[in-house]
């Protein structure tokens, strides 16, 4: 701790701030345009200007470190006039476009030219043009409004990891814009426009749809990801304008990935939005949900075996519904990942939490996974320890493109198990490291019965060690906890209707359902919707209040945003009308509290769990299970923004320079 005086009064602070931090710390508001918190120091656009005692020139507050006893000035007129000539020549070439700007209202150079700004310009000759650059179907850019800043220089280079960006020219000259004319290629492209302090940056999709005045701001989660952050959604009348991230103490960053800021246009794109029934003649015809719930309770009556086929993305109260009303006659399973291990309850003690990935860690292995697609929030996070320590990365498990120094060794399952039991030559350079992060992927699960058995021997050789399970979708932890099994290929065989809650329509699905009876609830249409016997409408996450159980174990709810459209329902109710039943309210609160408590979960009533080894094998141990990072869910493939951004993607790939 350091002693400080700013605007002549004390202050005791850490000794490793620099001024501008220092200032922010205490409350003091000190203006900038380049200064981030994630991002590098550059200190180029000098707004954050202070006078120091005994300086003869007022100082750039960012690049500046504390030093004992120092004085610091913020509203002296000194700084007062140098504020002033700083944004004097920042709007010497910048636009008077302010009425036709998406960043107005928004926009950090119109505030900061109200409070520290003149109110005149002595400039009278004509302003300088720049031609603007093509980044892409989700950015638009209109580069005369620059203000040269450079936070999208370091943020692609730095958190992308890419060389989209680059400051070209010099002097009155300089420009920012790409090496080569090329998309800005990244999972998280779409946070450059949030850095951008003027409307150089800004959204193609909202473009000239709405002002910041006429939206109502809600926060809801991410349901894309397993992480479940907390999102900031903006709402015009009825419809979604915008996505945005709010604040997130654990990953440490403001950032979103594309595909939750830009899916939000699927929401009214090809919806079912009433019940319909299959006639004789393979025709569908708009039913109620009455005789629809006096057609599935005859067959449950006349003791017909129905299974359930569910995914990771179904919420916590509807998973637990299901689960409590789990018969012979009535089975409940999971076709997110076929996979050898059948999860009868979730432990957390086994693995760590997002948050301990500290300072200390120097090593990261990467098991089965590609965080890059998978969970591109906690691969982000890597690279922001990439870019501040020395860090290494290994990954055993199949090459791909990682945006931070990666080795990859090419291991076989059961010589993962020798690695870490300290069998093969390789385990003394895990012995020998102090602090070692080890994430397990999915993929890991359907060739190692039991996870639990490799995260054993692997804190016997490193104590300190943090292992993270990594998840895919934004409940599958919720389904460990809860216990529900995988589907096994006899009862295949031997049921007589199917229902399916938010499946995904992929080639697998399609094989289990060929021939048979199936009801299919869900949000969107799709080929397999085209074959069911009833297609039944359903709610996304944004038009509903659901729980949904993260990463590190804790419960999180979504919120409402938008109204029901005409005849939807939530998976919860359909269920209460089919089954007439709802679990009691103590049980719902035991999910929440044993969830954050990490106590092992009973629940109320017998349920079997089934000791059989799926027969559903995948001959590839370590490959990811997401490959395309847009087209994973129901939603982000009815996304008509997302669409444009893969064929990009494609086209890019394709072409050479």
């Amino acid at each position: 701790m350091v002693r400080i005086k700013i605007n002549n009064i004390e202050f005791l602070v850490n000794s490793n701030l620099s001024v501008l931090e220092a200032c922010q710390f205490v409350g003091v508001h000190v203006p900038r345009f380049c200064y981030h918190e994630t991002l590098s120091i550059a200190g180029n656009c000098r707004m954050c200007l202070v006078e120091i005692e005994k300086s003869p020139k007022p100082v750039a507050s960012c690049a500046l470190p504390i030093l004992n006893n120092i004085s610091i000035y913020t509203d002296s007129p000194l700084v007062k006039k140098a504020r002033e000539n700083i944004l004097e020549s920042l709007l010497l070439n910048h636009p008077l476009d302010c009425p036709i700007c998406d960043q107005g209202g928004e926009c950090d150079l119109q505030d900061q030219t109200k409070i520290f700004g003149g109110d005149y310009s002595r400039y009278y000759i004509n302003k300088r043009s720049v031609e603007s650059k093509p980044f892409g179907s989700l950015i638009k850019t209109i580069m005369t409004r620059c203000i040269h800043c450079t936070r999208c220089v370091r943020f692609s280079e730095e958190i992308a990891g890419t060389s989209s960006f680059g400051t070209l020219n010099r002097g009155k000259n300089t420009e920012i814009g790409g090496y080569v004319s090329n998309i800005f290629d990244s999972e998280v492209s779409g946070n450059v426009v949030d850095l951008c302090p003027v409307g150089a940056l800004t959204f193609k999709p909202y473009a000239f749809k709405a002002r910041p005045w006429e939206l109502k701001y809600q926060e809801s989660l991410d349901c894309t990801s397993s992480l479940c952050t907390p999102i900031l959604i903006s709402v015009k009348e009825s419809e979604i304008v915008r996505i945005q991230p709010k604040a997130d103490p654990e990953l440490e960053n403001v950032i979103i990935s594309d595909k939750i800021r830009f899916i939000y246009d699927s929401v009214k794109k090809n919806r079912i939005q009433q019940v319909f029934k299959k006639n004789s003649n393979n025709n569908f015809v708009s039913e109620n949900w009455t005789l629809f719930s006096d057609t599935i309770k005859n067959i449950i009556q006349n003791k017909q075996k129905i299974t359930f086929l569910v995914n990771e993305n179904l919420d916590l109260k509807s998973a637990q519904f299901l689960k409590a009303i789990e018969s012979k006659n009535i089975k409940i399973f999971n076709t997110s990942n076929f996979s050898l291990k059948h999860k009868n309850c979730y432990d957390s003690s086994y693995f760590d939490k997002i948050h301990n990935i500290n300072k200390k860690i120097r090593t990261c292995f990467l098991v089965s996974t590609n965080l890059k697609v998978e969970t591109t929030l906690l691969n982000t996070k890597l690279r922001l320890k990439f870019n501040k320590t020395s860090f290494s990365t290994i990954n055993t498990g199949n090459f791909y493109k990682s945006n931070y120094p990666t080795s990859f060794i090419n291991l076989s399952t059961k010589n993962i198990i020798k690695l870490f039991e300290g069998k093969m030559s390789n385990s003394y350079n895990l012995i020998k490291q102090p602090n070692i992060l080890l994430i397990l992927g999915n993929g890991l699960e359907k060739k190692i019965t039991e996870t639990n058995y490799l995260v054993n021997f692997f804190k016997k050789i490193c104590p300190t060690g943090v292992v993270i399970q990594n998840q895919i979708y934004p409940n599958s932890v919720g389904f460990n906890f809860l216990g529900i099994n995988s589907l096994k290929n006899n009862l295949i065989k031997s049921t007589n209707y199917f229902f399916c809650i938010n499946l995904e329509d992929n080639i697998v699905i399609r094989k289990i359902l060929e021939n048979k009876n199936f009801f299919w609830y869900n949000t969107h249409g799709s080929y397999l919707a085209s074959k069911s016997s009833y297609v039944l409408p359903g709610l996304t996450f944004l038009e509903n209040e659901n729980l949904y159980m993260n990463i590190d174990g804790l419960v999180k709810k979504t919120q409402k945003i938008l109204p029901n459209l005409k005849d939807t329902q939530p998976c919860y109710s359909v269920l209460k009308i089919i089954f007439d039943e709802e679990i009691s309210d103590n049980s719902k609160n035991s999910v929440e509290l044993y969830a954050n408590k990490n106590i092992l979960f009973k629940f109320r009533n017998n349920i079997k769990i089934s000791d059989k080894i799926s027969t559903f094998v995948y001959t590839s141990p370590n490959k990811s299970i997401i490959e395309n990072f847009y087209g994973d869910s129901i939603l982000s493939k009815n996304s008509i923004i997302l669409s444009k951004r893969v064929q990009e993607q494609r086209r890019n790939s394709h072409s050479t320079f």
